[in-house]
């Protein structure tokens, strides 16, 4: 599971920033790359990376601002190029319009795709999607238009079969060992019976990575921030900011380190830097929350980083 910053950017692009998108990659759980907002330019920022077009098949958009959707036609156009008519159908989550937004741009321009679009518009929070390895929980945020929060959680993995210690019971290799990973009990061919949940080490926990969209403090922030080992949360002002942060519906750097610490979360991110702040001064935001929340970085296009496992 990593985590590529595709734009950091608020409002418009920027000499040094582009403007919303994030990509969450996981390739090596399920070959898939999820997308979350995709602003002007995306699918350019995307041919600077090794991401390939073809392997997302969701995206989430928080909401409706120009700066975390204008990039969607292009990129969808795109994608029919890019052998995505054998990947399946795409599924595009957000607020009420988005299907309005895209049909209409796709039909305007006259514009044919090679594979099919479902479109899920969001009418409660709660869970929203539910598949084998990961489930997706939306809360709505506070902003000046309808926008949303996401906490993508992995299930956890099972414990790995302690081989060794069957070799050393005179326990054979084979179809059995497959039944013994599986937590069931096997009775052996000299009439032991082994229950495999015995032989299974530690589980591994799921990981949880919440990507919130444009908000003032709001309480949902907290739920879907709670143990997350990444928080992904704008940072639109800086430190003396509260107050312009709140009139514009916006956050700023402390608050996002308060809640990075009040849900005990393992890293943040702080990204939708306002053009403002460039050089010395967007180092600051960082170094500013720091001194509330420790595992604080300033995220930059183009940022990588590698989810790590934590043991219950």
């Amino acid at each position: 599971m990593e985590i590529e910053f595709l734009g950091t950017g608020a409002g418009s692009p920027a000499k040094s920033r582009n403007v919303t998108s994030i990509a969450l990659k996981l390739l090596e759980e399920i070959n898939e790359v999820w997308l979350f907002d995709v602003g002007e330019g995306t699918q350019h920022q995307i041919l600077k990376t090794s991401i390939r077009p073809r392997k997302v098949t969701r995206i989430f958009i928080t909401h409706l601002h120009g700066d975390h959707l204008f990039g969607l036609p292009g990129f969808l156009s795109s994608r029919s190029f890019q052998g995505a008519q054998q990947m399946g159908t795409l599924i595009i989550y957000g607020p009420k319009g988005v299907k309005d937004f895209v049909q209409l741009s796709l039909r305007v321009s006259q514009t044919k795709l090679t594979y099919k679009i479902k479109y899920i518009e969001i009418e409660k929070t709660g869970l929203l999607v539910n598949e084998a390895q990961f489930r997706v929980y939306v809360d709505r945020l506070d902003h000046r238009i309808e926008c949303f929060g996401y906490r993508v959680v992995e299930n956890d993995y099972a414990g790995e079969l302690q081989v060794e210690r069957l070799k050393e019971e005179h326990i054979p290799a084979g179809p059995i060992y497959g039944r013994l990973k599986a937590g069931e009990k096997v009775e052996l061919p000299d009439g032991r019976v082994i229950d495999g949940q015995d032989y299974l080490g530690e589980k591994k926990r799921g990981r949880i990575v919440t990507i919130l969209g444009d908000t003032r403090q709001a309480p949902s922030i907290l739920g879907l921030a709670q143990n997350a080992d990444v928080l992904i949360h704008e940072s639109t002002f800086g430190r003396d900011e509260a107050q312009l942060a709140f009139n514009y519906h916006h956050s700023t750097n402390m608050q996002a380190a308060k809640i990075a610490k009040q849900a005990e979360v393992k890293q943040l991110f702080l990204t939708h830097i306002s053009a403002r702040y460039v050089g010395v001064k967007a180092l600051q935001l960082e170094k500013d929350a720091h001194k509330v929340f420790e595992n604080t970085k300033l995220a930059n296009d183009f940022d990588t980083y590698m989810v790590p496992f934590s043991h219950k």
